[in-house]
């Protein structure tokens, strides 16, 4: 009705609209790596992935990946990958490689052999033979 009163404003709406488009259109994470951050109490037989409950892996990957400049990677919390007995556990996707007893050491290796080489690191690969099977009983 009065809208020819304001082409400027109409205008503006219609590009701050493209504009919007656009920024939903960014670039999406190439890999996310979950670092478990479940928490047992101290003697627990199936073990702990967070024993101090500092987020200590899942900060330093942060803190490398920025270091090296690495946006399109996340690393996220994760709660229970029920692979317990043999954390702390990491899972890279969309690879879908997962790593065992992994140390705050093992992540600059993580990241520059598997994140910037795209080759999995194999002395921490969970074997796909005994991904969930550790917990279950054998009988």
């Amino acid at each position: 009705m009065f809208l020819h009163l304001f082409p400027k404003t109409i205008r503006a709406h219609k590009t701050a609209k493209r504009n919007d488009r656009s920024s939903s259109e960014m670039a999406k994470f190439t890999k996310h790596i979950f670092i478990c951050m479940n928490q047992r109490e101290a003697g627990h037989p199936r073990g702990c992935c967070d024993p101090t409950g500092q987020g200590e892996l899942q900060r330093l990957f942060k803190v490398r990946l920025a270091e090296r400049g690495i946006k399109l990677v996340r690393a996220n919390k994760s709660g229970c990958l029920d692979q317990c007995e043999l954390g702390p556990n990491v899972v890279v996707y969309p690879e879908s490689v997962w790593y065992g007893g992994v140390k705050p050491e093992d992540v600059d290796e993580i990241i520059e052999s598997h994140i910037v080489g795209d080759k999995p690191v194999e002395r921490l690969r969970i074997p796909d033979e005994i991904l969930n099977t550790t917990h279950k009983k054998k009988g």
